[in-house]
This record gives structure tokens, C-alpha cells and sequence, in this order.
């Protein structure tokens, strides 16, 4: 009924038009790279365990093959195996599901899960990729070769440090990066998108870098100072910047974004002697500190694959054991006696990770289009098969001290209380695993020396020798000669600050993977990053400063060089505006409670529950359940916490809307937003005002005042909602709020 009074006086319809110009994201769907990556690491191996050897070259049973998806298509004696996009109709779907009398395989059922991910294949239209270049030939355990092909492509060569390009616009220009972005434009006959206003800069810059709104107070004072020339200008944003990169906030921010690649998670996925991690909370408290302290990115990798092997100057020191978190909470999968699928999880985090590629895809044959061979996986895999999950004491006296670890019978029984520890790993009995033929335990191959992987090696690298071989990997992944770590990250933070990477897959550099839209620039980033002795901040400083990044965004409307603009460049890809993005569901939370003057500041400490009434904490410090997530987080987009995640899907359903409508947390802030405008201003049309510049950072225009007045001296309704809290709730819902420009 709420709503239906709020469209009578028109306050829906203003909305709907505020709104109007703020589309969400339409690319909700599996990107074409990641259908290839799931394919390739779940469905072609699965075929080919199961399948192929009745349904493949040498034998066609029932005259079906199921080697390709034409073969599929064509079916056998009894019809096509797949219609794709429609699982209940596929008979492959039926006969794996046991449901008919055709029931395959016929002695073997496939697992739960095999049966839903070939489903799930089926139903987004069963892709069986064909990339551009070469498929890598099959080739004997020992017969793999790194090919000069392979090192030419563009992933592995060295960084390089550009030149800058040559510009005719170079007073554009306010950081060196602008001159990439400008000789690309140029070359394509496009121009840039004026500056942004003060309002709309400044804005961006509070939520990209503590994902926080500014308050009103800092908005009027960043508009008073803004008039003057372009230097006086940018020594303004410089200041900002600066005052925002040593905001305690920017470490809560920066840390999630790592949380989303390094699948934090406090439980796991099933309940049946399942580990739980109630202290997880000090990996992501060590992760907003190491941001802070603009920890070196180096130090950073090494502290979270090795923390307990690094030297120790101050004798047995622990503080920095938490990182090891980053292997530590990693789920941990029920019928998995030798840790085959937990070692998956850990080398595909990691390679993903870190490097930006996808080794787990080598884990039953040699990886299909990058020269990742079976026995690097299993080099790795040795790695983390030599590493033992450990909970280490906080207890007084006890500091540094191994916990003993519950039994499987324990583990069934509730545990008391044991103080404060730290969830980690160290060092177990070395192990040096064999290649498992077709991923099966039970056909073993050569052995596979736990040691880098050969493409990011010398061939005569030796293998590790120390323990696990933790350090060393890490010390191979944090090397400033290794080709991927420093441009893998350095993407990872423009994809933060424009929405989409450099590199559009952020995690795949490989040949799956998306070119880099600006291979110079990326290669120029990434040398000033291993220049600046690692420091996160400096490529934060460097992008807050250029001008592609102070740019206006969307196309403006009756402007006919936008219009010629968005044919040429349509996706933006060359950067002629700044894109309009959508707050992920953290900012969305946290600005609703910051406006509202509901949010509790605090910095650190154990998870809270987020359905609680009483959380007014930032949403960084709600519990993460890979079991049951949360319901908000899990309807605003929030990754799956049981693998990593680049980047966030951003979808627009019917429930969303829901929520914003009867959601007892956006109507409790509701309620405190009205009141605290109520005591802030004299009257109605400055409360309006205020409430604008508050939430949008934007002076109301005469227009929305008028409407806004119209509704709130209004009769009150029988709703239990006074007119100022609803209209407190209308503005807190609009699109506005959720988008920034």
C-alpha cells in the first residue's frame, strides 16, 4: 500500500526519472572467457573420465560420440545428447540424473556436483571453445615442450618501460598514463570527455578509495576551493588523494577487493564435519593493515604463502602468521580423503590469484591453449600437499604455540572455548606428488618435483629443496623479473577505479583470456609499481591524478561528438569517458549507514551477524558463509566465497526492488535519516536541500524541492511511517544513491 500512496503524489514518478539515465549493468552472464575456463576445468575432464571411453574415437556406443558438441548435437540411435540452453530436455542430462531407464554411466553415477556442473554447462548453451590460436597438441607425460611461440606471447616477455607516446593534446594531460590513453584516442580520431564537476569528482574519489560518501561538509569545502587555474586544481585533487590513501577506511576498502580474490569465507560449503573458522577475522583484520601500511606488494605475496618461514628479527614473531590465512580458510571439501579437491582450490587461488592464470586446468591432461604442462600442477600440487593446516595460540604464555587439532570423531562434538588463535599453516612431511594420468590417483605418472612452473622459469631451474618449498615459490612469484605478478596487479587495481581491467580478464592472461587494451600503458604501470619498491599507493596516487580519471562520464544528450564517440568506441574500451558504475553491496550498505549517522567506525574485530538489527558496522566485517550467505549480500551480487572471484556480476531482478521496499534495515535507516534532518535544519525546503547534498552531493533542483515539499506536508498516512521518513526511504532507494558517476 506504501507504494501505491507514494505514486499518488507523484514522488515514484520523480524517482523513475532520476533514475532513468542509470541502466544497470547488462553483463550479468558468463563472460565467453569464463564459459571456456569452466569448461575446460570442469566439463572436459569429467568427459573425459567418464565418457570417452565408450563414446569417443576408438568406440561409439549406441552410435554416440560425445567428443565434441557437434558430435552431440548429432546424437546417436536414440536422438541428439544435448539441446542447449535446455538441460530438461537433453538426454545426456536425463541419463546422468539416473531418472530414466538409460542411466550413464552405467556402473558409476557421476557425484552430485558432476551432475549439476555438466547441467549448469548445458544450460548456458553447452560451450565447447575454439580460441583464435593454436590448440596445443596432446603430447606424452614427458614429451611437452615450451615452444619459442609460447615465450613470444605477450604474457611472458619481460616488462618492458615505454616511452611515453607522442600527443597533440598534451594539455589534456595531467599524469604521464594520460599520454597512453591520448595517443590510442588520437590514433582512432576521438576526443576525451570534459573534467567532471567538483561534486561528481569528489564523490567518485571518497567511494573508489574508502568506499565511503563525503560528508556535506566536505563537499561544500572541496567546491569553495575548487575555483582557480587547472595547477591550483590539481593541487586540490593531490590533496584529497593524499587525505584519503592515509584514511584508516582505505585499508578496509582495498581489503575487500583482496578478500573477493582470495575466496574469504568463515565456514564451509556443508555441514558434515565441516571446519569453521571463528577466528578468520584476523586474516582480513592483517589484510586492512598491510594496506594501511602500503605494505609492498612483494612482502605482501610473501607473507601470504610463507609468513612462517620468513626470517624473524624480532625473534618469534607472530603478528604476521594471519596471512596465512590465504591458504588457511580455504574451503575444505567432505569425501576428500587425500586432498586432491582442497589442493585444487588452493593452486587455482593462487594461480589466479597472483599470476593470472589457469593452472587448475592442467590438473587431468596438459592444459589446453597455454604451455602449462600436468607435471606443473603436480609440482605444485606437492607444494601444498607438504603444507598442514594448524591453529597457533594467542593465549598468554602460549604465544606461537600449535594447538592440538581436534580428531574426525572431536570434530563432531562441540569444542570449549580455546582463547584466541590464529587459523594458519606450516610445514608438513615433503612431499613430492606424481602426475595423476587423466586426474585419477589411481594411474600415477612420472614424478613432478615440487618447483615453479617451467613457462616462468629457466629450464634448468632446480627444483625446491627447502620444506613444502612455500618460500620459494613465493619468493618465484614475488620475483621482479616474473612477467605476471606486477601487470596482474596493476590491473587489478585499474579494474577498482574504471570498472573493467586493462586486461578485461582480470585473471586470465593466457590465450583464453582477453588482450590487454593498452599494452603499453599496463607494461608502464607495472614497471612503476616494481619501481616504487611495490607501493600499492603510488599506482592509486598515479590514477587519481590523471585526467582520464578526473573525465566525466555517460554521453551527454543532442551531443553529436558523444554520438560519434560511442559508435566508434561503444564499450568505452579506449577510455574517452569515465563509466558509470554501480556501488557494489559493502559501499551501498555502509553509505546508507554514514548518511543516516547510524555507522559505527570502529576498525577491526571478530565478524558480526549482518541480519542483526544492531550491526552498524561496516558490511567488511559481517560473517561470510560459504554454507548459507547472507541474504542481502547474496541478492546485491557478493562473489561465491568457495572460489576466487575478479570481478562482480552486477544483475537487476524483481527481489532487489523488494528489498529497497520493505527491507526493515533500509527502513530503520529510513527513520534515522529523517530525524537526523529534522534536528539539522529550520524548515522543510532546507531539510530537502540538505538531504541532497547529503546523499547525492548534489544541491537539490527547484523542481525536486517542490515535489519533495508537495509529499511531506502531505497528511500523514496510517502506514506507521511518518511522511519525512518514507520520503527518507525514496531517496535513500533511488538509483542515484546506488550509481556512481
Amino acid at each position: 500500500m506504501r507504494c501505491f500512496r507514494l505514486a499518488a503524489c507523484g514522488l515514484i514518478g520523480w524517482c523513475l526519472a532520476t533514475a532513468s539515465s542509470r541502466a544497470a549493468d547488462p553483463q550479468a552472464a558468463r563472460s565467453p572467457a569464463a564459459a571456456s575456463e569452466f569448461f575446460e576445468k570442469s566439463i572436459r575432464p569429467l568427459l573425459a573420465n567418464h565418457c570417452f571411453e565408450c563414446h569417443g574415437p576408438q568406440k561409439q556406443r549406441a552410435g554416440l560420440r560425445l567428443d565434441s558438441r557437434d558430435n552431440m548435437l548429432a546424437g546417436g540411435d536414440t536422438g541428439p545428447a544435448i539441446v542447449p540452453g535446455h538441460p530438461e530436455q537433453s538426454l545426456l542430462v536425463k541419463a546422468i540424473g539416473y531418472k530414466d531407464e538409460l542411466r550413464m554411466p552405467p556402473k558409476n553415477p557421476l557425484a552430485p556436483a558432476q551432475v549439476a556442473a555438466l547441467t549448469q554447462w548445458i544450460k548456458q548453451g553447452a560451450a565447447w571453445p575454439q580460441p583464435a590460436g593454436v590448440v596445443r597438441s596432446a603430447s606424452k607425460e614427458s614429451g611437452f615442450r615450451i615452444t619459442p611461440e609460447d615465450r613470444a606471447f605477450w604474457a611472458f616477455q619481460p616488462i618492458a618501460d615505454p616511452p611515453l607516446p607522442r600527443v597533440n593534446n598534451a594539455g589534456r594531460m595531467q599524469t604521464a598514463l594520460d599520454a597512453f590513453i591520448m595517443a590510442k584516442l588520437e590514433d582512432k580520431g576521438l576526443t576525451p570527455a570534459p573534467p567532471a564537476d567538483p561534486r561528481t569528482l569528489l564523490r567518485r574519489m571518497y567511494f573508489d578509495v574508502i568506499g565511503l560518501p563525503p560528508t556535506a561538509h566536505e563537499v561544500e569545502e572541496f567546491v569553495r576551493a575548487w575555483d582557480g587555474s587547472s595547477a591550483k586544481r590539481q593541487a586540490l585533487i593531490a590533496r584529497v588523494a593524499d587525505r584519503l590513501l592515509s584514511s584508516p577506511h582505505y585499508g578496509e576498502r582495498w581489503a575487500r577487493h583482496w578478500l573477493d580474490v582470495a575466496r574469504y569465507g568463515e565456514d564451509q560449503a556443508h555441514t558434515f564435519q565441516a571446519r569453521k573458522y571463528p577466528q578468520g577475522f584476523r586474516y582480513r583484520d592483517w589484510l586492512i593493515k598491510a594496506f594501511n601500511d602500503d605494505m609492498p606488494y612483494d612482502q605482501f605475496i610473501k607473507e601470504q604463502l610463507a609468513a612462517d618461514l620468513l626470517p624473524r628479527a624480532n625473534g618469534e614473531r607472530i603478528d604476521n602468521l594471519p596471512a596465512l590465512g590465504f591458504f588457511a580458510l580455504g574451503p575444505v571439501y567432505y569425501g576428500d580423503p587425500k586432498r586432491l579437491d582442497q589442493i585444487d582450490d588452493r593452486i587455482d587461488t593462487l594461480s589466479r590469484g597472483l599470476l593470472g592464470l589457469t593452472v587448475a586446468c592442467a590438473r587431468c591432461h596438459d592444459h589446453k591453449y597455454d604451455p602449462i604442462a600436468t607435471k606443473d600442477y603436480y609440482a605444485l600440487a606437492g607444494v601444498i600437499a607438504s603444507t598442514d593446516y594448524v591453529e597457533i595460540s594467542l593465549a598468554p604464555g602460549k604465544e606461537g604455540q600449535p594447538l592440538a587439532l581436534p580428531s574426525r570423531k572431536d570434530k563432531e562434538k562441540k569444542q570449549p572455548p580455546r582463547g584466541p588463535f590464529i587459523h594458519s599453516v606450516r610445514d608438513g612431511k615433503a612431499v613430492t606428488m606424481k602426475v595423476h594420468i587423466r586426474g585419477n590417483p589411481n594411474m600415477l605418472g612420472e614424478e613432478a618435483p615440487r618447483r615453479m612452473m617451467s613457462i616462468l622459469t629457466a629450464e634448468t631451474a632446480p627444483s625446491f629443496s627447502h620444506g613444502s618449498g612455500r618460500l620459494e615459490l613465493a619468493n618465484a612469484i614475488a620475483a621482479k623479473d616474473n612477467p605476471l605478478t606486477a601487470r596482474v596487479m596493476v590491473n587489478r587495481i585499474w579494474q577498482h577505479y574504471f570498472g573493467k581491467g586493462l586486461v578485461r580478464t582480470p585473471s586470465n592472461f593466457g590465450e583464453l583470456g582477453e588482450r590487454p587494451t593498452h599494452p603499453e600503458l599496463l607494461d608502464y604501470l607495472a614497471s612503476r609499481f616494481i619501481e616504487s619498491g611495490w607501493s600499492m599507493k603510488a599506482i592509486h596516487r598515479m590514477i587519481l591524478l590523471s585526467a582520464t580519471y578526473q573525465q566525466e562520464s555517460g554521453i551527454k544528450p543532442r551531443d553529436e561528438r558523444s554520438d560519434s564517440r560511442g559508435s566508434a568506441d561503444p564499450e568505452n574500451r579506449l577510455l574517452w569517458h569515465m563509466n558509470r558504475r554501480r556501488l557494489d553491496v559493502e559501499a551501498w550498505r555502509d553509505a546508507m549507514l554514514a548518511v543516516s549517522g547510524k555507522l559505527d567506525r570502529r576498525l577491526g574485530g571478530p565478524s558480526g551477524d549482518l541480519a542483526s538489527p544492531d550491526n552498524r558496522r561496516r558490511t567488511l566485517y559481517g560473517s561470510v558463509s560459504r554454507h548459507e550467505l547472507n541474504p542481502l549480500l547474496r541478492l546485491f551480487d557478493f562473489p561465491d566465497p568457495n572460489i576466487t572471484a575478479d570481478e562482480r556480476t552486477v544483475t537487476t531482478v524483481p527481489l532487489q526492488q523488494l528489498y529497497v521496499l520493505n527491507s526493515e534495515f533500509l527502513i530503520g535507516n529510513a527513520k534515522a535519516l529523517a530525524a537526523r534532518l529534522a534536528t539539522a535544519e529550520a524548515d522543510d525546503a532546507d531539510r530537502i536541500r540538505a538531504a541532497f547534498v547529503l546523499l547525492y552531493g548534489r544541491p537539490a533542483t527547484p523542481r525536486e524541492v517542490a515535489i519533495g515539499l508537495e509529499y511531506v506536508s502531505a497528511p500523514a498516512p496510517a502506514s506507521g511511517l511518518s511522511r519525512w521518513e518514507q520520503y527518507s526511504q525514496v531517496l535513500l532507494s533511488t538509483n542515484e544513491f546506488m550509481y556512481v558517476d
